[in-house]
């Protein structure tokens, strides 16, 4: 069920990078130009909101154009407050820093464009026989044209590419928040999400408890029952000890698998994701589309979020097919290109899923121990959607 791209997808993949970060320094040159021409009449202005506001705004599209998270350097709504650093001063002076690079990248882009345009002239005026600037084709002239072009191209994207990382790391330097703090925010979440992990674990104890004393206690309690009479003179009662048998069996692998898919480890997320579909009430459509295998532990919360997931649009949404979609996507953040696992259930249910009852918050406590991410989408009337992104780096 896994699809590797070959070569032809690759290229084009790397075009369409190319061709989005050739388009993201044009757009950098051109608010850059619009920049130097806006900035310095505002400066007498800058302890207004309106100017503090406007220039927040426009921070969040350079920042969204670099493809970095506004919100992840905090590039919120500023309210007035005193101070020579009071929110928005970052996004100003940001701006006008990043102005150069703007500049710097469309020279380059400048650079690039005319070379293009030699390059076409050249060979419109050489593979017609006339001569170009005075100068007739020759073998030695074209070996040197062609290197040279070829330095000249390499030098120029290598440009392209360099300004673009420039203005990242300057956007991530300036408006991102001190090191400190970050650190402090970051023992902050991990202490959150391990009181969550906590509260989970506990959780899904009583809920095996609750379900071994429910279920499966009061099932072997009958069974016993019906044996001793069995055994006093009632042999018919056997048939029926024997189906009361098989339900315990049935009731007990049920809860083993809750506990741990055992065979999550041997066969795989795909195969574990089949065997789910196969036990619901309802049917599941199942796509695994995963180039490699990831981590056992994203493995796992996926298992979670998918079982969890059709169990509640069995049990409360009344649905009546369910769809289940895990593929790997490539996130672009700051330090890189980093693997996420996206993790996509719908159903087709009447809506209207409480995020605040144990099953969810207990998946995005999972979620989220993993630095990962649970999004639950459920309007009245429905679909329902869970979408789980697990990094796997």
């Amino acid at each position: 069920m896994t699809d590797r791209p070959n070569g032809g997808q690759g290229g084009t993949r790397t075009a369409a990078r190319g061709a989005r970060l050739l388009w993201t320094v044009i757009l950098g040159a051109a608010t850059a130009l619009l920049g130097l021409v806006l900035l310095p009449p505002a400066l007498p202005f800058t302890g207004r909101p309106a100017v503090r506001e406007a220039a927040r705004r426009l921070a969040v599209f350079e920042v969204r154009r670099l493809r970095l998270d506004p919100a992840a350097l905090g590039l919120a709504p500023v309210v007035p407050g005193p101070g020579a650093d009071r929110p928005g001063g970052r996004e100003l002076r940001y701006l006008a820093a990043r102005m150069p690079l703007g500049v710097l990248g469309g020279l380059v882009v400048a650079l690039l464009a005319c070379g293009a345009w030699f390059a076409a002239a050249l060979a419109w005026s050489w593979g017609r026989g006339l001569p170009f600037d005075g100068m007739t084709p020759s073998v030695p002239l074209l070996a040197y044209a062609g290197l040279a072009g070829l330095v000249l191209l390499f030098l120029d994207l290598s440009g392209v590419v360099g300004v673009h990382a420039l203005e990242r790391r300057l956007a991530a330097r300036m408006l991102g928040s001190d090191p400190t703090e970050a650190l402090r925010r970051r023992i902050t979440e991990l202490a959150e999400s391990r009181a969550g992990v906590l509260t989970a674990v506990d959780a899904e104890r009583r809920r095996i408890e609750r379900d071994l004393h429910d279920g499966l206690q009061q099932r072997l309690v009958a069974l016993s029952m019906l044996v001793g009479r069995a055994r006093r003179g009632r042999p018919e009662l056997l048939e029926q000890a024997h189906e009361q048998a098989q339900q315990a069996l049935a009731e007990l692998r049920e809860v083993a698998w809750r506990v741990y898919p055992s065979g999550l480890d041997s066969l795989g997320l795909a195969d574990a994701l089949a065997g789910v579909a196969e036990r619901a009430a309802v049917p599941v459509k199942v796509v695994c589309d995963l180039p490699v295998r990831p981590p056992m532990a994203v493995e796992t919360a996926s298992y979670f979020v998918v079982s969890e997931a059709v169990t509640n649009a069995a049990k409360h949404a009344r649905a009546t097919a369910v769809t289940v979609e895990v593929r790997a996507h490539d996130a672009e953040h700051e330090a890189g290109h980093d693997t996420m696992v996206v993790v996509r259930v719908q159903d087709d249910g009447v809506g209207g899923a409480d995020t605040g009852g144990g099953g969810l918050s207990g998946l995005a406590r999972r979620v989220a121990a993993l630095d990962g991410r649970l999004t639950v989408t459920s309007p009245s009337g429905g679909p329902t959607t869970i979408v789980a992104e697990l990094p796997c780096g």
